[in-house]
């Protein structure tokens, strides 16, 4: 494996030293030059040779430079923005994905010092019948639906609220600071917006639809202590069929 891996990083390097070679070369042979013309030149001061070589040459030469570093520079940020997505966020919905959510709802109950209100909500919310949609339209479909159960979800949410993905069709909602009241007026108004999205797979009209459990705590617990609550009352309401089935 450390063979392979030497292998191929051997035409990268081999590239990058033919390249600084002749980068080199080629600047040499500018300023050669260019000093060469000049020295023949009658119009010019020795000084004003020396001013349009200082000149010249930086411009020759650095600026494209400095324009092609700042370039791949931006492109390098750009790989790293994207890169950081890709491990803070769920490919399909855009939602937080598993570990991360579940890392930072750990990260919050463990620090009980933390500024803030400690009480709040967890809920559940399970996407029924995703099985039957990717069995009659596909699994992209399958994916779409998700997606617009998803941004369903953040748009009913507060700022402060967060979303994850936490399995196949399952999605985990924490919500800081709220009340038993505020927390049932949160999950009514997830699945009215759910069910104002209009979902039609290949032209045929076909109603999404959630199931969904909360628990409510006084001092943040641990996630799998709200996540099991939340999960036990979402599976207590879920019909046999349609229950869900653990983490992601």
């Amino acid at each position: 494996m450390a063979q392979a891996e030497t292998t191929a990083t051997e035409p990268v390097w081999k590239g990058v030293a033919w390249l600084a070679f002749l980068g080199t070369i080629g600047s040499l042979a500018l300023s050669v030059g260019l000093n060469y013309l000049l020295l023949f030149s009658d119009v010019l001061t020795p000084f004003g040779r020396s001013m349009v070589t200082a000149v010249l040459l930086p411009l020759i030469i650095g600026l494209p430079l400095f324009v092609l570093i700042g370039l791949k520079q931006a492109q390098i940020r750009g790989y790293r923005r994207e890169l950081n997505r890709a491990e803070t966020y769920d490919r399909v919905t855009g939602c937080l994905n598993g570990p991360v959510f579940t890392s930072m709802v750990e990260r919050r109950a463990a620090r009980p010092s933390a500024p803030g209100p400690r009480s709040g909500a967890f809920l559940v919310i399970h996407a029924e019948h995703l099985r039957s949609i990717n069995l009659r339209f596909g699994p992209d479909w399958g994916d779409e639906a998700l997606r617009l159960v998803a941004s369903a979800i953040q748009s009913a949410v507060r700022k402060e609220d967060m979303v994850g993905r936490i399995g196949t069709s399952m999605f985990g909602v924490f919500l800081p600071g709220t009340t038993e009241a505020e927390a049932a007026e949160i999950g009514e108004r997830i699945r009215a917006s759910v069910a104002q999205v209009y979902f039609a797979p290949k032209g045929t009209e076909d109603a999404l639809t959630i199931s969904l459990g909360s628990t409510v705590f006084e001092t943040e617990l641990a996630f799998e202590d709200m996540f099991r609550s939340a999960e036990a009352q979402l599976s207590a309401r879920a019909p046999a069929e349609t229950r869900p089935t653990g983490l992601q």
